[in-house]
Order: structure tokens, then C-alpha cells, then sequence
């Protein structure tokens, strides 16, 4: 059988263009040589996610008293948290199956290798048996990245030094966790295992932690930790590690830190080694599939979406990639947009941007006008939150009045970032915003009281 589409990779994007596909009729392939989901699914996302609401409810548990509610020995049960992930993991995996059989997508799990061309279209190799489809989407995701520091790999090789993946499943509470690199993945991990009775050490390499994240709010995230006892070394070089012990270098010298587990998340790399690309012509660039607006790489019928080709690796941009694909091949107009993706980091408290940073809008010499208030502007807010640190900034373009970035750290910012990409995607200015009504008493509704400060 010749397939009008082969998906390689069964994460996000491939699962939903090979559904979107299906949907629309097409005899679909997928190729998942672990489980459908990928590694959002089952090493990242939702795993984490669920480890963090649970870590989310100690810590409102322990805080009870500033709320009129007693709760005596709170504490984690580590394993009944793990146990709970697994069932959700295993629900959602379930349903990606279900919505593949429903939309007549057939799977194969196995890895899938690209053999070349022949005159039917591109010929994939998994074990034994030869495939062949028309158009070709490669959707192989990404891998932890692991950077040379002696004793890494022999640590990851005996158990103590951890990727993602290790971290989800491990059957204890560590004593003494050292985290590499402050970025999501990192702080996401520090924050629920602060809460579950760790000592927690991260090192960042940079003067601040979150990357990308407007300074100061990652700066109010970085306070917040260290209040709860999160120990942040920043402007540090890891250069080794032991058995015992992370050292690393920082304008004072030569320090070090014991540990019982190290987890590393300094980042993630496409994952394009071994899958044939060099068979059919596929150009690579600096580790990275690149790709037009329509996620076609260099060669006609070939499609490169999600972490492959390294602009934003994030699930749901994924998502749309994968929609902007499958349209494409379905002859409908559609292009890929990036400059309103939100990025969220489920830390208690939540950080939520879209779009332009103050710093970003700098360099690229826009002229700006910045705003902020903070989210004791809200009556909800203030009701919810004994803590009430929480900020919304807002970045505007000084000449149409149209909104650039939009960036928050508090409760609900995950579930309200949302409506922010929507007002970048669309253009809106602040006058059309003021006119939207906005639901009281939300902690949203400060996105529309900002705009009457611009």
C-alpha cells in the first residue's frame, strides 16, 4: 500500500497532523518507536504537571492557617504521587489511540529510518518491513541535551545523574537534589521537589534564571524560591561532577555542592541523528531541520514540524505547526506564526509571557511604551493569595497602539496568558480592549484595568 502521508515521531505535532490528516481523508501512516504522546505526554508535560498540582495542594495545605484552615503534618507521599501521574499518563496515551483508530491513522511502533525515493514517493524502514507515502512529515521531537562536563555520562550511566525522563519515575524523595540549569524544566523540577522535602541547589550558568523571561519578573520567581529554601547558584560554570558532588566555577572560584541525585536540564536538541534525512537531500542547519512558513523543508513533499526544527519547542506550537502543515498539503492557505506563541512555567506561582520583552523590543529598536500593575489590582487576587507579589506587565507599540508582548507572574497566569496571545494575533488596540467585558472578580480583569493605564 502506498500512503498518501507518513508521520514519523508520535508527539504532538505528528499525532495531531497524522489525526488532522485522517480527518480529512487521507491514508495516514505513523511511525512512534516509544509511546504516542512523545515526550510531552509521557516525560514532560502532563507528567510534570500532575507532580506539581499535587505539590500545588501541600503547599496551600501548609499555608492554611493564613487561610482559616488547619492542617496539621502535611506532608507528600511521593510514591501515591507518582502512581497518580502514571494513571493520568496512561488515560491521555489512551485517548491519542483512540483518536488515531477513530480517524483511521495506522500506527506502528517501531523506529522509523527514511530509506531514500522511488517512484511511488519516500520509502521509510522500520524493522523489517518497508513503507512508502506520497508526502513525508518528520516530527522526531527532541533530546535532553548533554554537554561535555567530566563525570556526567558516568553519573547517568550509574543512576545518580538524572534527564527528565529519570526524574518523573524516581521512587524517592532525594535528601539532596542539584539541579543544572535554571530554565522551565529546571525550575518546574525545583519547585516540586522543594515542596516534597528536598534541598535543592540549582545552578545556572546565567546572572538570572528563566532564559527568555522578562527580567523582572523572573527575578520575583527567583525571590519566591528562595524564600522556600530553594538554593540558587547563578553566574556559575559547572565543571565537573563526582560521585559525591556538583563542582562548578563562579567569580569567587572554585565551589562545589553534595548531592544525592543530579538532574540536568540545560536544554533540549532536535532529534534528527539516525533517521535517514541524508537519504532523500534533507538539509539540516546548526543541529535543526529549517523550514518555510508552511513547515516545508527543502525538498517538495517533505515537512519538518515541532522540536525538529528548533524555532519554539513547545507542545503547542507543535500544535499549530502541525495544522499549518496538513493544510498546506490539503491546498489550503495557511502560514506559521510565531510572534504571539505563549510560553507558561507552572511554577507556584505561575509565569505566563507572550510576545515582545521590554529587552526585545530594545534590540530589535521598537519604540515602546512599557507598563505595569500589579495583581492586587484584583479583588480575586487578594482574596485567593496571602502572598501578593504577583505582576502584570504589558509591552505597547507607541504608534499604532497595538499590544507586542504581555508577560505575568501569580495565580491563574497560565489559564489567562491565553487571551494575551489572542490580542497580539489579532492586533488589537488598547481602545478595542477596553470595550471587551471582562468577567468580575477574575484575576484577568487587570489585563483590561492595564489598559487604561496606557
Amino acid at each position: 500500500m502506498i500512503y498518501d502521508l507518513i508521520v514519523i515521531g508520535g508527539g504532538p505535532g505528528g499525532y495531531l497532523a497524522a489525526e488532522r490528516a485522517g480527518q480529512a481523508g487521507l491514508s495516514v501512516l505513523l511511525f512512534e518507536k516509544r509511546a504516542l504522546g512523545g515526550v510531552c505526554l509521557n516525560e514532560g508535560c502532563i507528567p510534570s504537571k500532575a507532580l506539581l498540582n499535587s505539590a500545588k495542594i501541600a503547599d496551600y495545605a501548609k499555608a492554611g492557617k493564613k487561610y482559616g484552615v488547619i492542617a496539621e503534618n502535611v506532608s507528600i507521599d511521593h510514591q501515591a504521587v507518582v502512581k497518580r501521574k502514571d494513571k493520568v499518563v496512561k488515560t491521555l496515551v489512551a485517548g491519542v489511540s483512540i483518536k488515531m483508530k477513530k480517524n483511521k491513522v495506522t500506527v506502528v511502533n517501531n523506529e522509523a529510518v527514511i530509506r531514500g525515493r522511488s517512484t511511488d514517493g519516500f520509502v521509510v524502514r522500520a524493522g523489517e518491513e518497508e513503507y512508502t507515502g506520497k508526502r513525508l512529515v518528520i516530527a522526531t521531537g527532541s533530546v535532553p541535551s548533554m554537554p561535555p562536563i567530566p563525570g556526567l555520562h558516568e553519573g547517568y550511566g550509574k543512576g545518580y545523574v538524572l534527564t527528565n525522563r529519570e526524574i518523573l519515575d524516581l521512587a524517592e524523595v532525594p535528601g539532596k537534589l542539584v539541579i543544572i540549569g535554571g530554565g522551565v524544566i529546571g525550575l518546574e523540577m525545583a519547585s516540586y521537589f522543594n515542596s516534597a522535602g528536598s534541598h535543592v541547589t540549582v545552578i545556572e550558568m546565567l546572572d538570572h534564571i528563566a532564559g527568555p523571561v522578562d527580567r523582572e519578573i523572573s527575578t520575583i520567581l527567583l525571590n519566591s524560591y528562595r524564600k522556600k529554601g530553594v538554593d540558587f547558584r547563578l553566574s556559575a560554570k559547572v565543571t565537573g561532577i563526582t560521585d559525591k558532588e556538583v563542582i562548578f566555577e563562579t567569580k569567587d572560584g572554585q565551589q562545589s555542592v553534595p548531592f544525592d541525585k543530579v538532574l540536568v536540564s540545560i536544554g533540549r536538541r532536535p532529534a534528527i541523528e539516525g533517521i535517514g534525512l541524508e537519504n532523500i537531500g534533507v538539509e539540516t542547519e546548526r543541529g535543526r531541520i529549517p523550514t518555510d512558513g508552511q513547515m516545508k523543508t527543502n525538498i517538495p513533499g517533505v515537512y519538518a514540524i515541532g522540536d525538529v526544527n528548533g524555532v519554539s519547542m513547545l507542545a503547542h506550537t507543535a500544535y499549530r505547526e502541525a495544522e499549518v502543515c496538513i493544510n498546506d498539503i490539503l491546498g489550503k492557505r495557511d502560514t506559521m506564526r510565531y510572534n504571539a506563541v505563549p510560553s507558561v512555567i507552572y511554577t507556584n506561582p505561575e509565569v505566563g509571557c507572550v510576545g515582545e520583552t521590554g529587552e526585545t523590543a530594545k534590540e530589535k529598536g521598537l519604540d515602546v511604551e512599557i507598563v505595569k500593575l500589579p495583581l492586587t489590582y484584583s479583588g480575586r487576587y487578594i482574596a485567593e493569595n496571602a502572598e501578593t507579589d504577583g505582576i502584570l506587565k504589558v509591552i505597547m507599540n507607541r504608534k499604532y497602539r497595538t499590544i507586542l508582548g504581555v508577560h505575568m507572574i501569580g495565580s491563574y497566569a497560565s489559564e489567562i496568558i491565553y487571551g494575551a496571545a489572542m490580542m497580539i494575533e489579532s492586533e488589537m488596540r488598547v481602545e478595542d480592549i477596553r470595550q471587551i467585558v471582562f468577567p468580575h472578580p477574575t484575576v484577568g480583569e487587570v489585563l483590561r484595568e492595564i489598559m487604561w493605564e496606557l
